[in-house]
């Protein structure tokens, strides 16, 4: 093998672990603000030691004046700080699906939760139909991709080229989920788990590229057989936090 052969070798091995380093910026003065908001429930601030949001929010690259699609918020936790964190400049579309818009009081806890924060609207959408206007800087999804695999109506494909639509050039698509390694999808209804791996090639399939992975959720300890909400592993489950970039 010549030398240019072995430079070019170590070349793509450098980008390799590049794209998937760990992007160590520090948390801004407006994303620990956020994080330090006396509006958030003293239920969301007790989780806080598990899901680190200062170091998560800095990592997926979140800044003042973004705007920011937020697939399936759930109670609110994420979208809080997130309203915080992008400041009046910015905005947050908490995008729920009409299938869970149509339960009884589905909207309550979520309208509820970002009642006090002007730059939060709520948008009830069928993931793989998503259309915002302008494109948005962020697409943020957390501890529900597993469930897009889960759904009747929606096909993972769907949802991700959604992601890549909506987000403009350069934009990066936040994707954090509870880890069964070695599992492919066949873990998502099961243990309400999937495989890092399964989403980096979906992702990829829409036409994202790696932009980084981060360590800060793994819990070595897990065994990675008991479901996700399980007592004895809720809330310490071992997670992965992937970046992808829309070229």
């Amino acid at each position: 093998m010549t030398m240019r052969h072995l430079t070019m070798m170590a070349a793509g091995l450098l980008l390799t672990v590049s794209a998937q380093s760990v992007d160590a910026r520090p948390p801004s003065r407006a994303i620990q603000a956020a994080v330090a908001d006396p509006g958030r429930p003293a239920e969301d601030v007790a989780r806080d030691p598990a899901r680190k949001p200062a170091e998560i929010i800095a990592f997926a690259g979140v800044r003042a004046g973004d705007r920011i699609v937020e697939l399936i918020p759930g109670g609110g936790y994420y979208t809080r700080i997130l309203a915080r964190a992008v400041g009046p400049r910015g905005h947050v579309y908490a995008v729920v699906s009409p299938g869970q818009a149509q339960r009884p009081g589905g909207l309550d806890r979520l309208r509820a939760a970002v009642a006090a924060y002007p730059n939060v609207e709520i948008v009830v959408s069928d993931l793989g139909a998503l259309s915002i206007t302008p494109p948005v800087d962020l697409v943020w999804t957390s501890e529900n991709y597993h469930d897009f695999h889960n759904s009747p109506t929606m096909t993972v494909a769907a949802i991700n080229r959604a992601a890549f639509a909506v987000l403009r050039r350069g934009g990066i698509y936040y994707v954090e989920d509870h880890a069964a390694p070695g599992t492919g999808t066949t873990a998502t209804n099961t243990l309400h788990r999937i495989d890092p791996q399964a989403v980096r090639d979906e992702v990829a399939a829409a036409g994202f590229r790696p932009a980084g992975e981060s360590p800060l959720l793994a819990n070595p300890a897990d065994p990675h057989t008991a479901r996700s909400n399980d007592a004895s592993i809720s809330g310490h489950t071992d997670r992965f936090a992937l970046r992808f970039r829309k070229p």
